[in-house]
């Protein structure tokens, strides 16, 4: 029994140094930074021995990192220029922050050709390309979002809102200059185009 009773109280001395060693070690540590899930590590002097408690970051914090995320920021919760193209309609929406405020005609892919549907982020822009497919036709303002396929300026203004193209988007020269200033402004990363047939 004797025996019994020394091996718990040499339990209980190893239990209490390695408790007292993770609190020592514990208060060394320093935190972990603000942007780690916006959860801290804070010790709690009420009691005896140091413990560990997660605490949220102030709301103050929070708002201050919300409010920070630009146009390019990874943190951004969704695109801030849509760009919403119907088919069917040959007509363009584009919604900047949750707001239409443009409604175009446009011209997409006539007979024998395709517009892709879909969803994309642009990848390129030009102020002018000239079509390496199509006899070096020009293409104001291009902003290509799939492959070859681009939304672009076309001389074409009578046509639009009836498929004309040879896949591509086509706008009214001044709609183009300014979809291309609201990419140019926000970033390519931050713009969607959908495509619905």
């Amino acid at each position: 029994m004797s025996r019994f009773l020394a091996l718990c109280g040499f339990a209980a001395i190893v239990a209490f140094s390695s408790h007292s060693a993770f609190a020592v070690s514990l208060e060394a540590t320093p935190p972990p930074s603000a942007d780690e899930l916006g959860m801290r590590p804070s010790i709690s002097a009420t009691t005896p021995a140091p413990q560990l408690a997660m605490t949220m970051a102030p709301l103050s914090e929070v708002a201050s990192t919300v409010a920070f995320a630009g146009p390019n920021s990874r943190h951004a919760l969704g695109p801030r220029v849509l760009v919403r193209v119907d088919i069917s309609l040959q007509r363009m929406l584009v919604i900047v922050d949750g707001k239409t405020k443009y409604d175009w005609p446009v011209s997409t892919a006539r007979r024998g050709y395709k517009t892709p549907t879909g969803f994309w982020t642009p990848y390129r822009m030009h102020v002018m390309w000239h079509s390496r497919k199509y006899d070096n036709a020009p293409m104001p303002h291009s902003i290509f979002f799939n492959e070859g396929y681009a939304i672009h300026a076309t001389p074409y203004i009578k046509r639009l809102g009836t498929p004309a193209s040879h896949g591509c988007v086509r706008l009214h020269p001044d709609n183009a200059t300014l979809l291309y200033s609201l990419a140019s402004e926000y970033g390519k990363a931050s713009m969607r185009v959908e495509v619905m047939p």
